[in-house]
């Protein structure tokens, strides 16, 4: 272990490294922590290289508490940035390059900078894997900048469910567009109805631009704007152009002429509101994962010589997930669609797993069958009213 000891030394000597790392393609992260200032700063940095539409560019993820912003620049501009901030209040600079490890400690009138054998022998992927037998590439910057993967494109152990989700769920898209109108199309329009932090998202974004090769237009769309901006950072800075991530609620928006509209998780009714837009839309593919029914629960009675059977609040909550997930599927066989309701992923990992996945038919149908099998199952649990079928009246 080598130790060097003059404080501006030291930093310069560590943002020395860093440059002579990007020049030599060695620079795998830095990290910045343990901020002293005065003012208002993001509580960690990391910086990580990531691959772009202009070469290779420098992220900067900045974590504030109750926020994150991911900026990228170039390798000129990124160690100047670094410069401020180890200048600036921040007392632990840790870079990690394929030759050495250098972790620089700042006090207030001296710095440590220390040199160690590398954590990391090969410099993680930046660039997404086109190879077809890979659906999704784990060294993908968004799923580092997300939690799911190291810097070295290891998937963490507290993130195998959600690993296998993603994988399952672009899987999932692929038979369902197979099965489609969509099956020869060379360009999509997607919208994606309660992104959330933009897991799936992003993975169907990258599945379908750089598995299958298509011209994707997506829109994400979340009601919390941190997360909205987030989500907005990282597509930046994977150079995911046509990705885009707005800010409102599902009610509010109304897209139009989409081929494939998703819906994981919106909680109760807004799966409803979701199922509405696709079908008004004329979406080939609808893709739903609902979250909660207390709209048909509250309104659910048992039927005739069935009190006792399901007096039992958890038999009568799950009745009420099959009674409101079979109306949805009724509703939608009647608006033009052929359904499935499956098991998307094991129920060990992760309870809400129903998935409803609904195909544009070749032929229009007739309503009567399905509004008198609508009305039948109303009536049998006293039920009054459910959102799709309001919104489609």
């Amino acid at each position: 272990m080598l130790t060097f000891k003059s404080m501006a030394d030291e930093t310069e000597k560590l943002i020395a490294a860093f440059a002579q790392s990007l020049v030599a393609d060695t620079f795998v992260k830095m990290t910045l922590g343990n901020y002293k200032g005065s003012v208002e700063h993001p509580q960690k940095i990391v910086v990580r290289p990531v691959a772009a539409g202009r070469g290779k560019l420098i992220a900067f993820q900045y974590r504030y508490d109750t926020r994150e912003i991911v900026k990228n620049q170039n390798a000129a501009e990124s160690s100047e940035t670094v410069r401020t901030f180890v200048t600036s209040g921040f007392r632990s600079a840790h870079l990690f390059t394929t030759e050495n490890d250098f972790q620089l400690d700042i006090g207030k009138r001296s710095s440590r900078l220390r040199v160690c054998k590398p954590t990391f022998t090969h410099p993680g992927s930046v660039a997404h894997d086109r190879k077809k037998e890979r659906l999704i590439d784990p060294g993908a910057y968004y799923l580092k900048a997300l939690g799911i993967t190291t810097d070295g494109g290891d998937i963490r152990s507290s993130q195998q469910d959600k690993w296998r989700q993603i994988n399952k769920f672009v899987e999932t898209l692929g038979h369902l567009i197979e099965g489609s109108a969509l099956k020869d199309r060379k360009s999509l329009k997607v919208v994606d109805m309660g992104s959330g932090k933009g897991y799936l998202t992003f993975a169907a974004y990258d599945y379908f631009t750089n598995t299958r090769g298509l011209e994707v237009e997506m829109t994400g769309i979340d009601t919390k704007s941190e997360t909205v901006a987030l989500c907005t950072d990282i597509a930046a800075a994977c150079s995911f152009d046509n990705l885009k991530f707005v800010n409102g609620t599902i009610a509010d928006h109304a897209p139009d002429g989409v081929d494939l509209l998703i819906a994981l998780h919106a909680c109760d009714t807004a799966t409803d509101d979701a199922l509405f837009s696709g079908i008004r839309a004329g979406a080939e593919i609808i893709v739903a994962a609902p979250c909660c029914h207390k709209e048909v629960r509250r309104q659910m009675k048992p039927p005739a010589g069935m009190h006792n059977f399901l007096k039992h609040g958890i038999l009568l909550e799950r009745t009420a997930e099959t009674v409101t997930d079979g109306l949805r599927s009724l509703l939608l066989e009647r608006s033009g669609y052929n359904t499935k309701v499956f098991e998307f992923i094991d129920p060990e990992n992760t309870p809400k797993n129903n998935m409803i996945a609904a195909i544009k038919a070749e032929k229009p149908r007739e309503r009567g069958p399905f509004d008198n099998e609508i009305v039948t199952v109303k009536n049998m649990y006293g039920i009054t009213h459910q959102r799709l079928e309001d919104l489609l009246a």
